[in-house]
């Protein structure tokens, strides 16, 4: 699904606020008011995960603003030190200088290896069947003694067994949603002749497709002199027959949805149940969406049980910066760990910045604690005595998340440069 940052610009009464894209002002819309973090306000700018509809983007998903990551970390090469050629030159031993002397004498020597071997062989086998028979009525048994060989055979059968210690369990990545079409090519086969060109391109492109179409043919024949397309009856057309094509397309994604709510991502049934308060319009879509609310409720609870827990076994393990990533992405808005943990994870975080570790570790820990729940419950136990410059960058940055740690560098909290997303046109010469 597509991100784009927001700005909330308004909260209407029933309890949903308008938005607009960053610096611009299409698109535009409304969204849930469940959807967003806590103490939300008018003029916020936060990240928000999209779908494509028929009638243009709705918003399924808000996030925190991504923070840009800092430097990378370089590994420092060491030499030996000498000052050493760039170029070094070596030289093959006497008699691989491949001249035709040397050539003959290799070939000649090859020839005489392979007659020895076959007289070899020819000796062996003729001893081997002497010395197999007087074996069998000695021992009575045929398998050669080769104790080396079983040796080795036995030195390489411990190794192949032996056991290697079990990786870590990563989580599995959750599966993305894959409707099949099949109420889609019904509403479709189910229009007539006609209208059902406009159909597909509403189907694929919604509205504003179709507005693309018809302009890019009208384009067309207006260059070959031929009649233009009235788009506004077209337009028409298409708005009586959209309601039926968003239901069947919402048909599809909710029985895909239903089929896999243990297993898939939970912003994609988010999605699914948010847009069924438009696209539901029938009585076999409306029990579809009221069971797909119910299991998103009991699968929403069960990964704020996991998350819950994994926050405290990273936090046992002394994974802190783990643990804040973690407690930054609740599966469930509005429902941060409880006061134990949080206490947990700000004690973990102040114990971890200090004096003596690395500028760099410095700056990995702050700058999950800016996104983290406790950012303002930070106290560090001490700070570096000469602070880099990059170090000082990231604190800049994430200033206004955590103030009194900015304080302790001398840095006045302040928000970052908003970027421009305006693409700007070169001036006309």
């Amino acid at each position: 699904m597509p991100r784009i940052d927001i700005e909330l610009t308004s909260r209407c009464d029933d309890g949903s606020w308008t938005w607009r894209a960053t610096g611009a002002r299409e698109p535009r819309g409304i969204l849930d008011g469940s959807l967003l973090p806590t103490g939300a306000k008018v003029g916020d700018q936060l990240r928000a995960e999209t779908d494509q509809f028929l009638d243009g983007l709705e918003i399924t998903a808000v996030l925190a603003p991504k923070a840009g990551g800092g430097k990378p970390d370089l590994l420092e090469i060491l030499g030996s030190g000498r000052n050493e050629p760039d170029v070094m030159t070596t030289l093959a031993k006497k008699g691989r200088s491949g001249r035709k002397d040397d050539r003959q004498r290799r070939d000649g020597d090859s020839r005489r290896r392979r007659t020895d071997d076959k007289k070899g062989g020819a000796a062996r086998r003729e001893r081997g069947d002497r010395g197999g028979a007087s074996d069998r009525r000695s021992d009575g048994d045929s398998k050669p003694d080769n104790k080396g060989g079983n040796r080795r055979r036995t030195r390489k059968g411990s190794e192949g067994t032996r056991r290697r210690s079990p990786a870590a369990p990563t989580a599995p990545r959750p599966r993305r949603l894959r409707p099949r079409r099949r109420h889609r090519k019904a509403a479709l086969a189910a229009l007539p002749e006609e209208m059902r060109l406009i159909g597909q391109h509403l189907a694929r492109a919604g509205l504003p497709g179709l507005r693309d179409a018809i302009t890019a043919q009208n384009r067309c024949a207006a260059e070959a002199g031929e009649p233009e397309i009235p788009v506004d009856l077209l337009l028409q057309l298409a708005e009586r027959i959209q309601p039926n094509l968003r239901t069947a397309d919402w048909h599809d994604r909710a029985e895909a949805a239903l089929a896999g709510m243990a297993e898939l991502d939970l912003r994609d049934l988010r999605s699914v149940v948010v847009a069924a308060d438009t696209a539901a319009r029938t009585d076999e879509t409306r029990s579809l969406a009221e069971k797909l609310r119910h299991g998103l409720v009991e699968r929403v609870e069960h990964e704020h049980t996991e998350w819950m827990n994994e926050v405290r076994t990273t936090l046992d393990d002394g994974r802190i910066v783990r643990a804040l990533r973690l407690s930054s992405r609740p599966p469930k808005a509005g429902s941060p760990l409880p006061a134990t943990e949080l206490e947990r994870l700000a004690e973990a975080a102040n114990t971890s910045l200090t004096s003596d570790i690395s500028q760099d570790r410095w700056a990995t820990i702050i700058d999950a604690v800016a996104l983290s729940p406790v950012h303002l419950r930070v106290v560090p136990a001490g700070i570096p005595a000469e602070p880099a410059e990059e170090l000082l960058e990231v604190v800049r940055r994430v200033s206004m998340s955590i103030p009194d740690v900015a304080a302790r560098f001398g840095i006045e909290p302040t928000p970052p440069p908003r970027r421009n997303r305006r693409s700007r046109r070169p001036a006309a010469s």
